[in-house]
């Protein structure tokens, strides 16, 4: 109505008047044009078949703010996971995340679908995004001027603690422990969220090793696994991939020999997941980040190391990758052999992601192989990870008392 009679008035009849109008009409038409598309995004995404759930689902892990919605998401089988953080305890109490958690694994027994991987980010330090009311664990940072039994028995300790109050929460894998070696201090100037110079361990590949692998014993002792990131390391980049494109140049022969060799220890002798970050690494494949790369994913994780266990990407939603093509990110990742793609700081814009793992489906251009072999790999780890938590959380949680603060 407004338009209209500005429209008619004298002073708006001229073509700078009508351009005026039809600029401030802009941005809301644009913002319908967005709401129109993610509704039939969405669409698409909640009608797809049976088929076609039980082929990509498994994949997908995804943070959540309705409970209504995740539920139907988790139902119909359209994720494997789903990521809790700050705001789904912020403002209630253990007791009723855990009960939320719980229900949602109870709908998946319900479908006859394999449970839920329940993923959470603890590493202590500055990243503890349940604690509070979980316990407040100081970063492992803070343990590498011990000496190397003191590093050991304190790490179990915190991964312990992590374990047992994440265990009794309902979650089984926990995003952690940082494996990136240290950085020289005020050298990612351009680093303003990933803060890899306060989480970082340390600078020194053989004492990183040691207290992740103490920290990572202590936290499958109560049954949740761990997940190692962030390969294939981001210590030496100067940018923050939550915003920019990052590269890491280093040759190959001097990462194996310094920041690959915690990753490579506590791989082989731990049940730990890997997450692969978005940085590229240009001596391997300089045109894509190593979480979308075949031949960092394949050809070095898979191939090279023989390492079978779970890969996982860092969010899809951070600007190195959701600001380019997502869409060809994720089918690349896919193909590449990437099990666990997660959509976790804004899980509205799971619909998208997961449109363009249909329309890639549909369109032919997934490996069905490398479906299979990934929903394999998913079968024979979380599972086995979810009757570990749940026995432990029969011996070590009574559920009638609060955690420890």
């Amino acid at each position: 109505m407004i338009v209209i009679i500005l429209l008619r008035g004298e002073r708006w009849r001229s073509v700078a008047g009508k351009l005026l109008v039809m600029l401030w009409c802009l941005p809301p038409l644009l913002m319908l044009a967005a709401h129109l598309r993610f509704e039939l995004r969405k669409h698409d995404v909640l009608s797809a078949s049976a088929s076609e759930a039980r082929q990509l689902g498994p994949h997908f892990m995804v943070g959540y703010s309705s409970f209504p919605e995740v539920a139907r998401l988790a139902e119909q089988g359209l994720i494997g996971g789903v990521y809790v953080t700050r705001h789904n305890i912020r403002g209630r109490t253990v007791e009723a995340l855990r009960a939320e958690l719980a229900a949602l694994q109870d709908k998946r027994r319900a479908a006859s679908l394999l449970p839920l991987v329940i993923a959470a980010d603890q590493e202590g330090g500055i990243v503890g995004h349940l604690a509070p009311p979980l316990t407040k664990v100081p970063a492992l940072a803070t343990l590498a001027g011990l000496a190397p039994d003191d590093q050991q028995s304190k790490a179990e300790e915190f991964g312990r603690i992590h374990g047992r109050e994440l265990a009794g929460l309902g979650v089984n894998l926990n995003l952690a422990p940082v494996l990136d070696l240290k950085p020289p201090v005020r050298r990612n100037r351009l680093d303003f969220h990933t803060l890899i110079g306060q989480r970082a361990i340390a600078s020194d590949p053989a004492v990183v090793g040691t207290i992740a692998s103490a920290y990572v014993r202590g936290l499958e002792e109560s049954g949740v696994g761990a997940t190692l990131k962030h390969f294939p390391g981001i210590g030496r980049v100067r940018t923050d991939t939550h915003h920019f494109s990052a590269n890491l140049d280093t040759p190959v022969r001097e990462l194996e020999a310094t920041d690959w060799l915690p990753f490579r220890e506590v791989l082989s002798h731990s049940q730990s997941a890997l997450m692969v970050g978005h940085i590229t690494l240009t001596a391997v494949d300089p045109d894509r980040a190593a979480s979308r790369s075949k031949r960092v994913v394949g050809g070095i994780i898979r191939d090279k190391w023989g390492y079978q266990g779970v890969v996982m990407t860092d969010d899809l939603v951070m600007g190195a990758i959701y600001q380019h093509d997502v869409c060809k990110a994720v089918v690349e990742a896919i193909n590449a052999g990437v099990d666990l793609l997660l959509v976790a700081y804004d899980g509205a814009q799971f619909y998208r992601i997961f449109a363009c793992a249909l329309e890639g489906l549909r369109q032919g251009e997934l490996d069905a192989a490398m479906l299979r072999a990934s929903e394999a790999r998913l079968e024979r780890r979380f599972p086995t990870a979810q009757a570990r938590a749940a026995s432990s959380l029969m011996r070590v949680v009574d559920k009638d008392q609060p955690f420890a603060n």
